[in-house]
């Protein structure tokens, strides 16, 4: 019996892909000089934490922490810019709540970011529980934000159902053993799409 919904950030809940490209290149131009296309993100970088995309980049250590400050203070700045209150996804998940189903968020965003996400859009007071890339070691694509998930809300990987949307995701939300259902993007997480 499912018990639980578990619901990626970028992409599922909120349209912050495009965000996050535009903040890390804003970062890249300003300290190495040049930045990545959208193809390279949406095929290798996309739902990967950002401290693994400078690595891949190859940007000199020196400059990581820097660059990462810069693109975490930058995608603050857009969501403010961008972000607004999101109806239909309040009104999802209220039913789901209704239905019984405990609801939580896991994503390789910091803290910092999937609350003011959550916030700017009313979806943040919905959820059970929330799991960033902080609050554990291997990120997606490995399961262990899920399995903490799991953990916390104190059910089996087989009473759990997961929404995700990008390659690392789903491969992390298959790996923790629960159902997983396949989105394109947020348009497709709707109430009736999620109880089928």
């Amino acid at each position: 019996m499912i018990k639980a919904i578990i619901f990626d950030l970028d992409g599922v809940l909120v349209d912050a892909c495009q965000w996050h490209y535009l903040a890390l290149n804003e970062a890249l131009r300003e300290h190495v000089g040049y930045e990545i296309s959208i193809e390279d993100h949406k095929q290798s970088f996309n739902g990967l934490p950002t401290k693994i995309k400078l690595e891949m980049l190859n940007i000199p250590h020196q400059l990581r922490d820097k660059i990462w400050r810069e693109k975490q203070d930058k995608t603050l700045s857009i969501i403010s810019k961008h972000g607004s209150i999101d109806k239909y996804k309040i009104r999802m998940l209220e039913k789901l709540k209704n239905d019984g189903f405990m609801l939580a968020c896991v994503t390789n965003s910091i803290m910092e970011t999937a609350r003011e996400m959550l916030s700017t859009t009313g979806l943040i007071d919905m959820f059970d529980l929330l799991v960033t890339n902080e609050h554990v070691s291997n990120n997606k694509p490995h399961p262990d934000c899920y399995l903490l998930a799991f953990e916390k809300l104190g059910i089996s990987s087989n009473q759990a159902v997961i929404v995700e949307d990008s390659p690392k995701g789903i491969q992390a939300a298959r790996s923790s053993g629960a159902k997983v259902i396949e989105v394109v993007d947020l348009y497709d997480v709707n109430y009736d799409f999620i109880k089928e």
